[in-house]
């Protein structure tokens, strides 16, 4: 198989990723000998495994669509997975589990097809009543509505959602892009990424008043602040290159993907409380499970998504 480059813009912006990894963690080990008292073990183990992570999802960009659409289905699965180990489950879903999971692939095929139509109710109108009738098969109606009302959660924000993602790259637009729907997937893992780390930075650095002491205390008002604004500026410097996106739209866009992102981390971290654990996994040093890193996405990827298409999608 020959692998050409992909278009400028991408190879620049990984370029660009790569240095910006970079400096974080020339600035990190600077960090670590300046003030040796300090406690940077967080920000140094997430430096390095946002090193481990864009060198995965890097090659996504550049193999095409059917190698985007089958990354992120993989994600979808462990995503799940992971989820389904922290909520209770009942011996007699087994089957309903089974079935769930096979919801994943149809899902991710109807991205490869580009179905809108389909793709948009397949798991909200078919699969879950599929799974509340195979539920009901069981015979077992003790803690009936906890189980089904976990799964559907759980298929939502870890297939539904995520698959949004997937579908950047096979969707047309009025206003087609030199970089096209790889663009704009790698716009919105970008901007999703930096609000992240931003929000974590500059809490860091400035928080003083919690947001949500009762849900997240790590999250300020500086944070917020500082990384939605961050966010937002980033957005339009690199809408042009991305995106069919003017400079309002874009600044738009930076607000709703900061926000967004904020509301998917604050609701994961409620679940999390629930549940009475700290992170979803560790598989992700300084960052805890796969849920722990997509809980952003879950949030932007479908709004990223249909605002797009509500405006530019052909």
């Amino acid at each position: 198989m020959i692998v050409s480059l992909p278009p400028a813009p991408i190879l620049y912006g990984l370029i660009g990723v790569f240095c910006m990894l970079l400096a974080a963690t020339l600035v990190v080990f600077v960090l670590t000998r300046i003030k040796p008292d300090k406690e940077y073990g967080g920000l140094k183990a997430r430096t390095l495994t946002f090193w481990g992570i864009v060198l995965v999802i890097a090659p996504m960009f550049i193999l095409g669509p059917l190698a985007a659409i089958a990354f992120t289905g993989i994600v979808s699965f462990l995503a799940f997975k992971e989820y389904l180990g922290l909520i209770p489950t009942r011996p007699t879903d087994r089957r309903v589990l089974l079935c769930a999971y096979l919801a994943i692939p149809l899902q991710y095929c109807l991205v490869l097809i580009q179905w809108y139509g389909l793709f948009t109710v397949f798991i909200p109108v078919y699969a879950f009543p599929g799974l509340a009738f195979g539920t009901v098969l069981t015979m077992e109606t003790k803690n009936f509505l906890i189980t089904l009302g976990a799964l559907y959660l759980g298929l939502m924000i870890t297939v539904y959602n995520l698959s949004h993602l997937a579908y950047l790259f096979v969707m047309p637009l009025t206003r087609p892009t030199a970089t096209g729907g790889a663009g704009l997937c790698f716009y919105l893992v970008t901007l999703t990424a930096l609000n992240d780390s931003f929000q974590y930075v500059w809490g860091k650095c400035l928080g003083r008043r919690k947001v949500m002491p009762a849900i997240s205390p790590g999250k300020t008002w500086a944070g917020l602040i500082g990384g939605v604004a961050t966010c937002a500026a980033t957005a339009v410097a690199l809408a042009p290159f991305f995106t069919p996106f003017d400079v309002g739209p874009a600044l738009g866009m930076g607000f709703l993907i900061g926000g967004a992102g904020f509301a998917g981390d604050v609701t994961m971290s409620a679940l999390k409380r629930d549940i009475g654990i700290k992170d979803t996994g560790s598989v992700l040093p300084g960052h805890g499970g796969i849920l722990d890193r997509l809980d952003s996405f879950t949030f932007t990827a479908p709004l990223f998504f249909h605002v797009t298409r509500y405006f530019y999608g052909a």
